[in-house]
């Protein structure tokens, strides 16, 4: 009995008298035309006639449930009243044709049910509390209401009020009823189709690949000036007290290289308020800006290149550059200290490949607990434009060596 009462049997009420309502302008139509077609001018005057119009009046609703905004309204107002799940629903409106055939089952059998009980609902309570009201009010029982027969006997006044309670319970229960049977139909018909299972996949992987990206611009650009901040300052403490001017240049080398990774990571952070889509082009310096990355490195660098490739490469192909450039310094910086670095950037016809090397150093580098992401993301760079890049000792040298395609080099930047 508790719960034909409860919140939730109440919510759900309330959904199906949502529904009774949204369904009178189209039971209105109907009886315009119901009337007429059956000889009768008014059909409000026959319960068959009003049935009769109710009838014709569910196909038009499911009609105009083919509307895609139709779904979106529906799911909100499920979410809000019926207890389902937010993830057993779909989201947005329907694009698809099962879609729509699956949103107009549900506005029909939601707007059916609803006028039932939402009918129910006006005629049941004034009739049961008449019936209640029965023994203790004399005149109602020579009132014009259609009361059964039993209860004009003697003992019929007696047994109105427990009449006119069951019909209050039946009223309750079959509105739970019908909530319930709505809410069991709800991720059926308004939950997602196949076709809204791989458009959310889509952005789920979308979304991912902009997170992997944004993720790679701030370790690249972060971490390549971390390493090059902590090598000029501890040069810069080992000869305090020798070289004043070394340490004013160490200094100001690490002024530059922080005010220019702050602007960068205010870049990618404020894609990340924006909310920026995986179409959207992610800041960031190119293969032009090479030169001074190379200067503020900490790490002497003998750069030597061929087919201009600041020039002539894709923007897309010299910002990924750049930044494989930079790792690569990150890690000489980081393993090599202060050896020297050798770095040629070659374009050739539609490839532009970087070689980067630097002596290995005499003892072995400390690895960090669980790998850097440097030389992954490095290759996940080189692989999101259909290159490649490796690296590994050869030798007595670390080479660091990245191919990647530049089709259209000279085309519009």
């Amino acid at each position: 009995m508790k719960r034909l009462f409860d919140a939730r049997a109440r919510l759900r009420w309330i959904h199906l008298i949502l529904g009774g309502a949204l369904s009178m302008p189209y039971f209105l139509l109907a009886s315009v035309f119901v009337g007429p077609f059956l000889g009768q001018a008014n059909v409000f005057t026959s319960t068959g006639l009003q049935f009769a119009a109710f009838g014709v009046a569910l196909p038009t609703a499911a009609l105009t449930a083919f509307f895609p905004l139709v779904r979106p309204l529906s799911v909100g107002a499920v979410r809000a009243l019926c207890a389902v799940p937010a993830e057993r629903l779909a989201d947005g409106p329907a694009r698809s044709r099962a879609a729509r055939v699956r949103t107009a089952g549900w506005f029909t059998l939601h707007l059916g049910l609803g006028g039932v009980i939402s009918g129910m609902t006006l005629a049941v309570p004034p009739f049961a509390g008449a019936l209640i009201a029965l023994p203790l009010i004399t005149w109602l029982r020579d009132s014009p209401l259609a009361l059964p027969e039993v209860l004009t006997r003697a003992w019929g006044p007696a047994l109105a009020p427990v009449a006119g309670l069951a019909m209050l319970v039946a009223l309750a229960g079959c509105a739970a009823l019908a909530g319930a049977l709505l809410a069991r139909a709800a991720p059926v018909l308004l939950g997602p189709t196949p076709a809204d299972r791989l458009a959310a996949a889509e952005r789920r992987a979308a979304d991912l690949a902009v997170r992997n990206r944004l993720a790679r611009e701030l370790h690249d650009s972060v971490g390549h000036a971390l390493s090059a901040v902590t090598l000029q300052a501890g040069a810069a403490r080992r000869v305090l007290e020798h070289d004043v001017e070394f340490v004013r240049e160490a200094l100001t080398a690490i002024e530059e290289t922080t005010r220019r990774t702050v602007g960068e990571l205010d870049a990618v952070l404020g894609l990340l308020r924006q909310g920026e889509d995986a179409g959207g082009g992610l800041p960031g310096p190119t293969l032009d800006a090479l030169d001074d990355l190379l200067a503020r490195s900490g790490v002497k660098v003998a750069c030597t290149r061929y087919g201009d490739p600041a020039a002539r490469a894709p923007e897309r192909v010299s910002r990924e550059a750049y930044r494989i450039v930079q790792e690569g310094l990150s890690n000489a910086l980081r393993h090599g200290g202060a050896a020297p670095v050798s770095l040629r950037i070659a374009l050739r016809g539609e490839e532009l490949e970087i070689v980067m090397e630097n002596p290995l150093p005499d003892r072995a580098p400390v690895v960090r607990p669980g790998g850097g992401r440097g030389l992954p993301g490095m290759a996940e760079r080189a692989t999101l434009l259909g290159g490649h890049a490796e690296a590994g000792a050869h030798g007595d040298v670390w080479r660091l060596t990245a191919r990647l395609p530049a089709g259209g080099a000279g085309g519009t930047r």
